[in-house]
């Protein structure tokens, strides 16, 4: 079994000459900015044009390349030089202003297709369990499309299929805590349900992604992963409200009900952190062996429950001073 580091996996062969990171302002995009950073990669990051400001990790060297994943011309000029693609850019966390036809279908065909023209050497997609075009749940099937896409360019792939996945800023635990703490009393979970995730740490995933990267026998090859442990909606709940201890009687509620109430709530509150794609997670099990991390990649997966502490609310002087110190880290980068 290769041994691989937690935060700073062995580098195997030759660093490329540049990786082109689709999705690298979410979540996991940036963890896997800063990690690739650290060991030494060239990088460049393929942003959406936006009025906003791309959140990259602060003082990580890294090129950007602001174009649609819709601009066919764009994405073959932003692939000069490009050896390696990790594809995470996905609209599903968009809620119901994303679109998975133009992202996660359309966009990631249009990839593929500027990759086999610039003659990249992999791309290394994420995906979710579950993924199928039969699938009957969007976010499902459009990554199983993209998967579909991917496996059949001409460029060499590594598809790596993901449980829930879970750290700082994610839109998982983070969003559920923001429920708990916003509801009054009670808290509503789907009944009847014995299905059940598999949450990985956003670190280890990640750590995962570089070693397929380091290696040859990853090519053309599909990997599922998740943590070593299982939970039900109702027991993820549970143990987020015992971290922030935040005690909620928890209200059985038909999945149909709780999904038409998201869909309202949705439509109704524009910051409402759930989104109808967030359920469908815990519509149907998505699970792998729970050995698998270990078996393909040598790795240990994290406890769920410890590594909750980003959910801790801190203090207001704590606050105040965190923000004091991330200024003036900024300044001095600047």
């Amino acid at each position: 079994m290769p041994e691989v580091r937690r935060s700073h996996p062995r580098v195997v062969g030759i660093i490329p000459l540049m990786i082109l990171i689709t999705g690298a302002t979410g979540f996991v995009g940036r963890v896997l900015v800063r990690q690739l950073s650290s060991i030494g990669y060239p990088l460049r990051a393929l942003i959406r044009p936006s009025a906003k400001s791309p959140r990259l990790p602060k003082g990580v060297p890294v090129e950007v390349a602001v174009v649609s994943l819709a601009d066919t011309r764009g994405l073959r000029a932003a692939m000069r030089d490009v050896e390696t693609i990790f594809h995470l850019a996905s609209a599903e966390n968009q809620g119901s202003r994303g679109d998975l036809l133009q992202t996660d279908i359309q966009g990631t065909q249009n990839l593929v297709d500027a990759a086999a023209d610039a003659g990249v050497d992999r791309i290394v997609y994420l995906s979710h369990l579950g993924a199928a075009r039969a699938s009957g749940y969007p976010a499902f099937k459009a990554k199983g499309i993209a998967e579909e896409s991917i496996r059949a360019g001409k460029a060499p792939h590594t598809i790596i299929r993901s449980s829930l996945v879970y750290g700082p800023e994610d839109h998982f635990t983070n969003n559920v805590s923001r429920l708990v703490r916003s509801s009054v009393g009670i808290f509503p979970v789907p009944t009847g349900g014995r299905v059940v995730v598999q949450p990985v740490w956003v670190e280890d995933l990640v750590t995962c992604m570089i070693w397929a990267l380091q290696n040859e026998s990853t090519v053309n090859q599909v990997y599922e992963i998740g943590g070593n442990e299982f939970f039900t909606l109702q027991q993820v709940v549970e143990i987020i409200m015992d971290v922030t201890r935040r005690r909620r009687f928890l209200v059985p509620m038909s999945p149909i009900t709780l999904r038409a109430l998201t869909v309202f709530l949705e439509g109704v509150l524009p910051g409402f952190p759930i989104s109808s794609f967030f359920l469908d997670y815990f519509a149907v099990n998505r699970t792998t062996a729970v050995d698998a991390m270990p078996r393909y990649f040598g790795l240990m997966p994290a406890r769920f429950s410890y590594r909750l502490d980003y959910l801790k609310r801190k203090r207001w002087y704590e606050r105040i001073r965190n923000a004091i110190s991330e200024r003036l880290s900024t300044q001095r980068s600047n």
